[in-house]
């Protein structure tokens, strides 16, 4: 069976990681944007990191610009906006496309395991996915969603 942890994602640096550096963890797995009305969700994502870290939860960010360009061009500027702006601490991996046909793999099967209302694409900007600790796809959570509204979720699978 296919986890998240099968899956090689690339850093800001070009370095490829694999995920199976975090198998056993639970994982928020979010898309992300630094010009985007849903960018203070980085602070509620980075207050459910500190709270829950020391229980294993790590948090993944996956910058993508296909909606309305908003991210920043080169991907130093995003970590640099991300840390500054909202205590980002919290991995930050390479900008990547969410759909299409140059879809990252890993958002392909995210988007496979958790379908969205009406359609499988990802509609925007912070699309959150829960992951439990055995790499399965848990939840999926629009982007409308606050990561406060998260966190009982986030608690059941940390239990």
């Amino acid at each position: 069976m296919t986890t998240v942890y099968d899956f090689t994602v690339a850093m800001p640096s070009g370095e490829m990681k694999s995920l199976k550096e975090y198998e056993g963890k639970p994982l928020i797995i979010v898309n992300t944007a630094s010009k985007c009305g849903f960018t203070p969700q980085f602070k509620g994502l980075q207050a459910l990191y500190e709270k829950y870290k020391d229980q294993g939860l790590e948090i993944l960010g996956f910058p993508c610009d296909q909606f309305n360009n908003q991210e920043f061009e080169n991907i130093d500027e995003t970590t640099q906006f991300c840390q500054v702006n909202y205590g980002v601490t919290f991995p930050m991996f390479a900008k990547i496309d969410v759909n299409g046909d140059h879809a990252d793999p890993l958002f392909t099967f995210l988007k496979s395991e958790k379908k969205g209302l009406l359609t499988n694409n990802i509609k925007w900007n912070f699309t959150k996915f829960l992951v439990d600790a055995n790499g399965q796809v848990v939840e999926r959570y629009a982007p409308t969603v606050d990561p406060s509204k998260m966190e009982q979720d986030v608690q059941n699978i940390l239990a």
